[in-house]
C-alpha cells in the first residue's frame, strides 16, 4: 500500500471516508483484497500469493500477507 493519485486505468474505492485506489489489472488478479486495520499497521489478503518475502506488497514491516 501506497499513497498515489488516481490514473486512467484506476478503480477508486471509498470506505468509510477512506479512499483506495487499484489498477484495474492487479484488481482482475487479486480479487478478494481485504485490507484489515491492525493497531498499528494494515493487514492485506487477496488472491495473490506474495510467498514469505517479507514487505512484498510495498508497505514495510506494518503489513502482512496472511
Amino acid at each position: 500500500m501506497v499513497l498515489d493519485e488516481p490514473k486512467e486505468n484506476d478503480t477508486v474505492f471509498d470506505v468509510k471516508g477512506f479512499e483506495f485506489i487499484a489498477d484495474n489489472d492487479f484488481l482482475e488478479k487479486a480479487q478478494p483484497i481485504i485490507i484489515d486495520h491492525k493497531g498499528m499497521g494494515f493487514s492485506i489478503s487477496s488472491n495473490i500469493d506474495f510467498g514469505s518475502g517479507g514487505g512484498a506488497c510495498g508497505c514495510g514491516s506494518s503489513c502482512s500477507t496472511d
